[in-house]
């Protein structure tokens, strides 16, 4: 009988190396954006009430981003990061640096605003000390909080745009231990900001469906609630969307809805938050990704 059962576990052994099971789908959902006004702080709450494990990245030098404390104070679950930013890019809604424009004159235009887009930025010919003692005082307010403060990430790509400023925030990100996004192997999925308005739920759940094994999927999204704040906004860049705050009021209810939370079950997908990520891997084992020039 002893022997039968040492026959029937080494038949299991020998079967689960030979044919091993695929490991669950794994996603990480970052919803940026949060500060930047009351409509997207008000979506921030509608996913909150999901319960889906989701990070968080607050952009600290905005009107409203102390609304978004008071909020994520009240849920601690959430993962937090701070959103870098170095752009504000709507039209009579402009927000400037932390420092105010006399500390870092190179960062602003003559009223004290951050430039709409990085060609403006560059063609002001920002000094590289100026974009270390702003970042740092982002992240500095950020901890000043009392928010637990996950990672950092980066408004329009801004802030890792060139070598030398994403040596910088490397250097925050070491010196006040935090993460950095997209530096723990996370693969950036195609995501919904540019779907047709009727199409963002489709276009989620096929993102949903395309992710691989193996692989930790990176889903960067932009909410909001379709109010009277958020219409009014426009983005100065050409590559701005029509009817902005429809975009994002779709992106909050394909995220939110039953028949997505159904397929996230029904596909076994793991949804990972920054905080769970970095406890898995940990800050010693970061590396940055390639920017598109290197």
């Amino acid at each position: 009988m002893k022997y039968s059962k040492l026959v029937l576990i080494a038949i299991i052994l020998f079967c689960s190396a030979s044919f091993p099971q695929s490991s669950p789908k794994k996603l990480l959902i970052r919803c940026d954006d949060i500060g930047m006004c009351h409509s997207v702080n008000m979506a921030l709450v509608e996913m909150i009430k999901t319960e889906t494990p989701f990070s968080a990245s607050v952009m600290v030098c905005c009107p409203w981003y102390q609304e978004a404390v008071e909020i994520l104070k009240n849920h601690p679950e959430v993962s937090v990061g701070i959103h870098l930013t170095l752009n504000a890019e709507w039209k009579n809604y402009r927000w400037g640096p932390v420092l105010g424009k006399e500390a870092v004159p190179s960062l602003v235009d003559s009223c004290g605003y951050f430039f709409p887009s990085r060609a403006k930025l560059y063609a002001n010919n920002p000094n590289v000390e100026d974009v270390e003692k702003e970042l740092r005082a982002q992240v500095e307010r950020a901890m000043y909080t009392g928010l637990k403060i996950d990672y950092v990430d980066y408004h329009m790509g801004t802030a890792v745009d060139k070598p030398e400023y994403r040596k910088i925030v490397e250097k925050l990100a070491a010196e006040f231990h935090l993460g950095i996004s997209r530096y723990f192997g996370e693969i950036d999925t195609h995501n919904m900001y540019d779907a047709p308005i009727e199409f963002k739920a489709d276009t989620l759940s096929k993102i949903l469906s395309n992710l691989k094994d193996n692989q930790t999927g990176l889903l960067v999204c932009h909410i909001g609630v379709d109010t009277p704040e958020l219409q009014a906004m426009i983005d100065l860049n050409q590559f701005g969307l029509p009817e902005m705050s429809k975009h994002r009021n779709a992106e909050l209810k394909s995220l939110t809805s039953k028949a997505i939370t159904q397929q996230l079950k029904k596909d076994k997908i793991n949804l990972l938050t920054y905080r769970s990520l970095i406890n898995q891997i940990g800050f010693e084992n970061m590396k940055a990704p390639k920017l598109e020039d290197d």
